[in-house]
C-alpha cells in the first residue's frame, strides 16, 4: 500500500488510500496505539516492531551498497577527517577506506570493528548509548560529543528521499546524530541506493540545502535528478 512506506503511515495518505476522513484515521490509529499495534508520532505512525537486526539488513542490496561504498570512498583524500553514520552503507565506506591515512569519527560499531585493525587510522568514537540491535551509538552523550568535532565529510544514511529531495528517517532516535554530523562536516554527501528514492520515512532529517553530494549506485528517477540538479546538488554513481 503507498500508504505505508518502511513501516510508516501518514494520516492524508491513509485518508486518500481508504477513502475517509483525517478524523476517522486519527481516531482509528489512536486505537491501534493502544493495542499496542503501532506508535503514534505527529502526523502519523510507525509500525511497533522492533528495528530489524543490522546483520538482516546488510544482506539487502549489498551490491549496490558495495558500490556506493567504493564510490563514496574515492572522494575522501588523505589526511582528511571523515565522519561516518550508521547503517549498513557506511559500513561498506568503511571498507574501502582500509589502508588509508585518515581520522575517522563515527557512532557506526560496525564502521569501527571494520577500522579496528587500520593502524594508520585514528579512530574516534563520540560515546552514548549503545542500540545492540542496530549497532550504534544514539543520546545526547553522542550529540554532545559530536557538536565538539569537525570534518572534511560527514557520509550520511537515509531511509528515504522525496521527490523534493528532503531526506528522511524511521528511527527518531538517529535523527539528532545525523544533524549533528551534518553540522560538524564541512560537505555533507548522503549515501541513498535507488530504491531510497521511492521510500519515506517518520523524521525529516534536511532538505536539499543540506546536501553538498549523493552518491549512489544508478540513475535518479527523472523528478528526482531534475529537483537534484536545480538544487545544486552533485551526483556520484558508482
Amino acid at each position: 500500500m503507498r500508504a505505508v512506506r518502511n513501516g510508516t503511515a501518514r494520516v492524508p495518505e491513509l485518508a486518500a488510500a481508504f477513502d475517509v476522513s483525517p478524523m476517522t484515521v486519527r481516531r482509528d490509529l489512536r486505537l491501534l496505539a493502544r493495542e499496542g499495534k503501532l506508535e503514534r508520532v505527529y502526523g502519523g505512525a510507525i509500525s511497533a516492531e522492533e528495528d530489524r537486526p543490522f546483520a538482516e539488513t546488510a544482506v539487502e542490496r549489498s551490491e549496490a551498497k558495495e558500490r556506493i561504498g567504493a564510490a563514496a570512498a574515492a572522494l575522501v583524500q588523505e589526511g582528511q577527517t571523515v565522519m561516518l553514520d550508521i547503517g549498513t552503507t557506511a559500513v561498506q565506506v568503511a571498507r574501502h577506506l582500509r589502508g588509508r591515512s585518515l581520522t575517522v569519527i563515527t557512532t557506526n560499531l560496525a564502521a569501527y570493528e571494520e577500522l579496528m585493525p587500520e593502524s594508520q587510522i585514528t579512530l574516534i568514537l563520540p560515546g552514548g548509548v549503545v542500540r545492540r540491535d542496530y549497532r550504534s551509538l544514539v543520546g545526547v552523550i553522542a550529540e554532545d560529543s559530536l557538536s565538539q568535532l569537525s570534518a572534511d565529510v560527514a557520509f550520511i544514511g537515509t531511509s528515504g528521499v522525496d521527490a523534493e529531495v528532503s531526506v528522511w528517517d524511521t528511527t527518531m532516535v538517529e535523527v539528532p546524530i545525523k544533524r549533528a554530523m551534518m553540522a560538524a562536516a564541512e560537505r555533507v554527501v548522503l549515501l541513498a541506493d535507488r530504491q531510497k528514492f521511492s521510500m519515506g520515512g517518520v523524521v525529516r532529517v534536511c532538505g536539499p540545502a543540506d546536501i553538498d553530494q549523493i552518491v549512489t549506485e544508478d540513475e535518479l528517477p527523472a523528478t528526482t535528478d531534475i529537483a537534484v540538479r536545480e538544487a545544486g546538488i552533485e551526483v556520484t554513481i558508482g
